[in-house]
Parts: structure tokens; C-alpha cells; sequence
């Protein structure tokens, strides 16, 4: 369970991060800064989506 709760934890600051680099990126007209956050952005939810897996797993193998 602590690992799915650091990934989708990690994945939620990837995310807000990832957001607010976009949104600087666009009020300073800098292209590369509002890619890399779109990049982090998705880093995020990858990493969240990692946590629900692991999480799933969990269940599957607890119920076993």
C-alpha cells in the first residue's frame, strides 16, 4: 500500500508542477518551459496510474 501512496502522491506534485510550469511557460511566451510541463504534467498521471495498478494488484492478491 505505501508504494501505491508515494506514487500517486509523487504523481499529484508531477501534475501541479507540471501545471503551473505551463502556466509560466504561457505568460512569458516561453514554448520550452510550457513543454516541459506539459512533460511533467503526464509524468504525473503516469505515476498515479502506477499507483492504481499497484493498488489493484494489492486487492487481487489480498483476496487470494
Amino acid at each position: 500500500m505505501m508504494g501505491s501512496t508515494m506514487d500517486k502522491v509523487k504523481g499529484k506534485a508531477n501534475e501541479v508542477a507540471g501545471e503551473a510550469r505551463q502556466s509560466l511557460g504561457d505568460a512569458t511566451d516561453n514554448r520550452e518551459m510550457e513543454a516541459k510541463g506539459a512533460a511533467q504534467e503526464a509524468k504525473g498521471h503516469a505515476q498515479q496510474a502506477k499507483g492504481d495498478a499497484k493498488e489493484k494488484v494489492k486487492d487481487v492478491v489480498d483476496r487470494s
